[in-house]
This record gives C-alpha cells, sequence and structure tokens, in this order.
C-alpha cells in the first residue's frame, strides 16, 4: 500500500458517500490563491466532523486553529439551529479568508472568529461569556497542544467532545528521541490524554489523501 493507493480510496469514498459540493471545492481554492497553507482537513475528515457535531448536537463549539474556515463550515453546517462556533485563529490574513468563506456558506450568525494568539484568548473566554464547551476541536501548532488540551478541559462541559488532530504524524509520535518540536507536543498531548481522570479518551491512525496520520476523540467526565 501507498500514498497512491490511499488517495484513490479517499477519492473513491468521497464520490460515494459525499455530496458533491462546487461551494467546498471553492472554498478550498480560495485559501490556496490567498497563500494559505495546504493543511485543511479532507472531505472525508470533514464529512466526519460533520457528523460528530450531528450526532452530539452542540450548542457551543470551540476551534482552536481556524485557518481558512473549511473545517469551521463542516461544524456549522452540522450545529443545531441555537449552535454556534467560536474559532481562534493567530494569522489575521487566515481570518479574514475564513471570515469570507464563512459568511458566503451564510454561517455568520452561527461563527465567530476571534483573531490572535490562542493561549492569550483562552484565558479571556469563560470571563466574555462563551463557554462552557460541547465539542472543541484542536488543530492548531502543534506544539502548544499540551496547552491547548488543558485549556480544552478547563472550558468544556460535562460530557463534551474534544478531538485532536494530526496527532499521529506518518509514525513518528513513538519516537521519543525526535527533535521536532511537533513531535513533543503531541506525545506530551498524549501524556496529558493519558494522566487526566477528567477526560476519556482514544486514538485512531488514518491514511488517505493526506498521508498518514490520525486523531484522538475523547468524552469529558469531570470529577466532582
Amino acid at each position: 500500500m501507498n500514498r497512491r493507493t490511499w488517495s484513490e480510496v479517499d477519492h473513491y469514498f468521497q464520490e460515494k458517500l459525499l455530496t458533491s459540493d462546487s461551494f467546498l471545492d471553492t472554498v478550498l481554492t480560495r485559501n490556496r490563491q490567498a497563500g494559505l497553507p495546504e493543511i485543511d482537513v479532507s472531505a472525508t475528515q470533514g464529512k466526519l466532523l460533520h457528523l460528530l457535531v450531528k450526532m452530539s448536537k452542540p450548542k457551543r463549539v470551540l476551534e482552536i486553529g481556524t485557518l481558512g474556515g473549511y473545517s469551521t463550515i463542516w461544524m456549522g453546517r452540522g450545529l443545531p439551529e441555537d449552535g454556534n462556533i467560536v474559532s481562534l485563529e493567530l494569522s489575521e490574513h487566515h481570518a479574514q479568508t475564513a471570515r469570507q468563506n464563512i459568511q458566503e456558506a451564510e454561517l455568520e450568525h452561527k461563527v465567530e472568529i476571534l483573531n490572535g494568539p490562542a493561549l492569550e484568548i483562552l484565558p479571556t473566554l469563560e470571563d466574555k461569556g462563551y463557554g462552557p464547551f460541547d465539542f472543541i476541536f484542536i488543530d492548531a501548532d502543534k506544539p502548544n497542544n499540551p496547552h491547548y488540551l488543558k485549556w480544552a478541559l478547563k472550558l468544556a462541559a460535562d460530557g463534551a467532545v474534544i478531538i485532536g488532530d494530526n496527532v499521529v504524524r506518518n509514525g513518528e509520535v513513538t519516537d521519543h528521541r525526535s527533535n521536532d518540536e511537533r513531535i513533543h507536543g503531541v506525545r506530551q498531548f498524549i501524556d496529558l490524554l493519558n494522566e487526566s481522570e477528567d477526560i476519556d479518551s482514544t486514538a485512531i491512525q488514518t491514511v488517505g489523501s493526506k498521508g498518514y496520520d490520525g486523531f484522538t476523540l475523547g468524552v469529558v467526565q469531570k470529577k466532582n
């Protein structure tokens, strides 16, 4: 098996199970033309987020790492009518692109993008009236993943779903000798999931058009 095969299978599932969506294709094209890195979730991964949101029916969603809003739109389309998303994005340029995409997706009434360093914004959310959150998607810079998880657990409602993306890193997550700060961040993130009594979690390896990676999925179970 190789990446070409993985991509072909991804495209097969996409053609069979996902409705053709020219708007989402346009979002990816616009992101690329705006110079954003092509690191969005794949279409099948986006549909997974969409279905998880539909199943869990969250009222308040927190996304850490907006990029161009592709994953935000997938989740936003799955929200109940009274649901909303707060998405945090470091880059002003990325945030502007995402706002345009979200406006054209007619989701601006459900989505708010906060621009700035996530570790500066997260401590302010509760005082500003955001949260507690029922669904949290962590997909930002990996060295800070442990910090994002700590804040996610603080801001999560009991029973909330927390998903962490890109945790396999082509299998490098097992390399404790790695000099890559992203690997260290993911390993510390996994250690925190292991140590915390406030979340019941697992990890799934994936292959596809985005290569070899994976995600964590957990349910918050806060101890009183």
